[in-house]
């Protein structure tokens, strides 16, 4: 990508085919399909990679009326159960043209059953007057395994059952979906002039229709990698390097005594974070020689297989490598002025910027949405970037992000965001964090340095 198309406030630029391309994805699908997952997900890889999206949750709309209803509530027959569900679609979609009409969107996801094809027919009509592009993502599962495990993920972590008991809870949940299969009609032939894509059992079988323009093909490719499976996706910085010592940035050194440190105490630290038995994980480091270093013992003690990815390689901090933030600020003090400012979209001279990493980060991106159980050993640079993702941290805010050293993160994805937890291991280590518009010392570390 040329220096010329990063244009600070527009970076959907990079990804939509014109600016004034606007879609709405609307998902479709019964219950503990993992709808609500896919769109959360969706929504968080458009705003990563920085194109304005935003899910318009149907079911929110509807607790604003009816917070906590029974099963009964969504069955066909109940009329004054339908007509306020139409009520709260109405409401979603009128908001959601709004946003759009206000120039502050590219893309909206409407998160709802959608099960009928009037329902689909109506939405298609509204989107349709106000210009605006629609693409269904229709999720279809009949394996009772994943279904099951979806139930109970509803029924621990939507409003709906909140502070009930999860067996009732649960019960009702399934009770609520034979209501929606009563009236289900899904995406078939009669509806080939919409723009769709289908995924079966969890993208085991991925079925798409008429897909017109660069934006729609990149969010099917996204979409058609998502998994619902449960799991966890571990991060840690490598261990504290004898760069980090000296505070000098990039480079290619070895890891410190401590680093060292911390890589045998790796293997058990992942351990503590609660690895269900049998469980699968492969290890995923940088090409450089403290992320190698730092994931060995955990490699030759579990056995996981490893595998080393340029892409995870440290931010090219470019004609500033190899020195310290303070050189930085003496030799090329506007630069350091500069990075200060606009820390996402500063690129270093005959380096990269932030949005650079994103950008050459996006196929691990789509190969850890493809994968199960992975523990990525990286850079502080890269890590920002890869927790933002999951944590859907707007992009000004992800460069000065604290990744403290000899730290374990775990994350898991779930159905309304992602669960993280932080495992730090008993070994000291310098700290590489600096404040946006604080001064460039480096931290002073003690001489002795114990193990």
């Amino acid at each position: 990508m040329s220096s010329g198309s990063i244009r600070r406030g527009n970076g959907h630029n990079y990804f939509a085919s014109s600016d004034d391309s606007k879609i709405c994805v609307v998902m479709v699908g019964l219950p503990a399909r993992g709808k609500s997952l896919i769109a959360g997900k969706a929504m968080r890889y458009l705003a990563w990679v920085g194109i304005p999206a935003r899910v318009f949750n149907v079911g929110s709309y509807r607790r604003a009326g009816t917070p906590q209803p029974n099963a009964n509530f969504f069955d066909p027959h109940n009329t004054e159960g339908e007509k306020m569900r139409r009520a709260a679609a109405e409401a979603a979609v009128s908001d959601m043209l709004q946003w759009f009409q206000s120039g502050k969107g590219v893309v909206a996801i409407l998160d709802a059953t959608n099960s009928t094809k009037e329902r689909r027919r109506w939405i298609h009509e509204r989107c349709q007057e106000a210009n605006v592009e629609t693409l269904y993502v229709e999720s279809i599962c009949d394996d009772e395994d994943l279904i099951m495990n979806n139930i109970l993920e509803v029924k621990t972590t939507s409003p709906d059952y909140k502070g009930q008991d999860p067996e009732v809870a649960a019960l009702d949940f399934r009770n609520r979906i034979r209501n929606y299969e009563k009236v289900y009609e899904t995406i078939d032939d009669n509806e080939k002039h919409f723009t769709y894509v289908k995924l079966i059992n969890v993208g085991s079988t991925v079925i798409i229709n008429q897909i017109k323009d660069y934006l729609s093909s990149r969010l099917v490719y996204y979409i058609q990698n998502l998994h619902i499976k449960p799991r966890s996706i571990w991060l840690s910085r490598h261990g504290e390097s004898e760069y980090n010592l000296t505070g000098k940035i990039g480079g290619d050194s070895n890891i410190s005594e401590r680093g060292e440190a911390y890589a045998r105490a790796l293997p058990g630290l992942l351990k503590k974070s609660g690895v269900p038995p049998n469980t699968k994980i492969v290890i995923w480091t940088s090409t450089l020689k403290r992320t190698i270093q730092t994931a060995h013992h955990l490699a030759a003690e579990t056995g996981f297989e490893k595998l080393e990815w340029k892409a995870l390689d440290e931010l090219d901090s470019g004609v500033c490598d190899g020195l310290t933030y303070e050189q930085i600020a003496e030799k090329y003090p506007e630069d350091f002025a500069a990075r200060d400012e606009d820390k996402y979209n500063y690129r270093y001279r005959g380096g990269e910027s932030y949005r650079d990493v994103v950008i050459r980060l996006e196929p691990i991106i789509m190969e850890l949405e493809r994968s199960e159980n992975v523990i990525i050993v990286t850079h502080q640079a890269v890590l920002r970037c890869i927790y933002a993702y999951f944590l859907n941290t707007p992009q000004e805010q992800s460069p000065w992000m604290e990744v403290p050293l000899h730290t374990l993160i775990k994350l898991t994805p779930r159905a309304y965001g992602t669960d993280e937890q932080r495992f730090k291991a008993d070994i000291p280590a310098v700290s590489t964090w600096r404040a946006k518009g604080t001064s460039a010392k480096h931290q002073e570390y003690p001489t002795e340095i114990k193990a």
